[in-house]
């Protein structure tokens, strides 16, 4: 096995940081308390043209957090090479593939890169600067649904000021009117950030600048997906008649792809909340013929598009809401068609959020049929997720269910018991603090 030398260990030590040479001398410099350190210096000492001395190992060794010896002993290799006279110019194949830097290091390089692209038509956009960050939305929103938020809040919170930064310049009324459909999304983006969160307030000011970004651009897609994300919002937040409105008002836009299909569906779950079990019922029929009559694909994946098994877990939980035993088989089957869908996607197609929804829905109507072993099984599944995965919507379902649990028929019940404690200690600890923590005193 090939030993590794001084170079290529520092290089593989700052890749792991995603460090550049600038930054590993900046963090040298405070260390040793001078400026003499060098970005140059550091990449002499990747390339093996100088070997650091033992005082200036010491001091590298605490910018990466490793012990000294580390890097005595890689040092003693490199030096023992140069004796030997090996050529140390480069590195050997195996300490190539050690210092070879992560994908990780290499999308933040192109994403440098991008920024790069995006500065030199900040001044007046171009439209290759408005097709990266169109790009950028594009990954974004189909990470969304799959990812947790604290991964892309500031991946979305940076692009969106960026954007919002490029529209106080100077553009032609064409770019202009893209970049004002980017921002949209954006705030869009972010109030769905806001919602997961359980932050309703500041998701509807995100909201309303979408409408704004929508309006500036004349842009019926993004009106109709902004009316479903606004009717979405007033549902979790405990208004289900103003979530009826903004879904209709979102139908009235000629919008193409899955828009209407969204909205129907929103429109049928508010209203089997608000108790209008005809309306509900009408609602969903809409929600199936707009996907019959479906021609267009959506614009965006991810968040901005509506996917079959995501149509029928809003379905599920529209059936559940009616109550009945007729619905609740329909939920039933809904719920696990949903499952299935979800479960036969790629993993960053696969809504986690809607996913672990139709599991829950599943956990209450096999309580509402009495099979609590099948009730169990699915209740649990939400339970073991990572709960960087849970939504504060999802947290409300299970301490929805977790009050069903409390019902008389379960009283008395050791395993019922544990269930309910496992739901309130889950719901408790991935909670939104309600603020942040203070700024220690300096």
């Amino acid at each position: 096995m090939t030993e590794t030398g001084i170079g290529a260990l520092l290089a593989q030590l700052r890749d792991g940081l995603g460090w550049s040479q600038q930054r590993v001398a900046d963090e040298y410099n405070k260390a040793e308390g001078r400026s003499a350190m060098t970005g140059k210096e550091i990449g002499r000492y990747e390339r093996e043209s100088r070997v650091p001395t033992s005082r200036t190992r010491n001091f590298l060794a605490a910018v990466f957090g490793v012990d000294p010896p580390t890097l005595d002993r890689a040092a003693g290799i490199t030096k023992r090479r140069k004796a030997q006279g090996r050529s140390l110019n480069l590195p050997t194949p195996r300490e190539y593939l050690l210092a070879a830097p992560s994908r990780r290091v290499l999308a933040a390089d192109a994403f440098a890169s991008a920024r790069f692209s995006r500065f030199i038509a900040s001044r007046n956009t171009d439209a290759c600067a408005v097709e990266q960050l169109d790009a950028e939305v594009f990954s974004l929103a189909r990470q969304y649904v799959s990812h947790p938020v604290s991964e892309l809040y500031a991946g979305i919170r940076g692009l969106r000021d960026e954007t919002f930064d490029l529209l106080r310049g100077r553009q032609r009324p064409r770019q202009t009117s893209d970049l004002f459909v980017t921002a949209g999304r954006l705030c869009g983006l972010s109030a769905h950030v806001c919602l997961d969160l359980g932050d309703y307030a500041s998701a509807m000011t995100h909201a309303r600048t979408a409408w704004a970004c929508a309006e500036e651009a004349d842009h019926h897609g993004l009106r109709a997906w902004v009316r479903a994300v606004q009717s979405l919002i007033s549902f979790w937040d405990g208004d289900p008649r103003t979530a009826v409105d903004f879904a209709r008002a979102g139908q009235a836009v000629p919008a193409a792809g899955t828009a209407g299909v969204r909205l129907a569906s929103l429109e049928a779950r508010a209203l089997s909340t608000a108790g209008d079990r005809d309306g509900a019922t009408a609602a969903l029929r809409r929600a199936e013929h707009a996907r019959d009559i479906l021609r267009d694909g959506d614009e965006m994946p991810g968040i901005f598009s509506f996917p079959r098994a995501k149509q029928l877990t809003y379905a599920g939980t529209t059936h559940l809401s009616l109550g009945d035993s007729s619905n609740v088989r329909q939920a039933i089957d809904c719920a696990a068609a949903a499952v299935d869908l979800y479960r036969g996607a790629d993993a960053d197609d696969r809504s986690t959020g809607d996913l672990l929804a139709a599991h829950l829905d599943l956990a209450r109507g096999y309580m509402f049929a009495g099979d609590i072993d099948a009730a169990e099984s699915r209740l649990i599944f939400v339970l073991d997720s990572p709960p960087a995965l849970l939504s504060a919507s999802i947290r409300r379902r299970l301490s929805g269910l977790g009050n069903d649990l409390g019902a008389a028929q379960y009283r008395g019940s050791l395993r019922v018991a544990h269930l309910r404690e496992r739901i309130k200690s889950t719901a408790a600890s991935t909670a939104l603090p309600a603020n942040d923590p203070p700024e220690p005193m300096t």
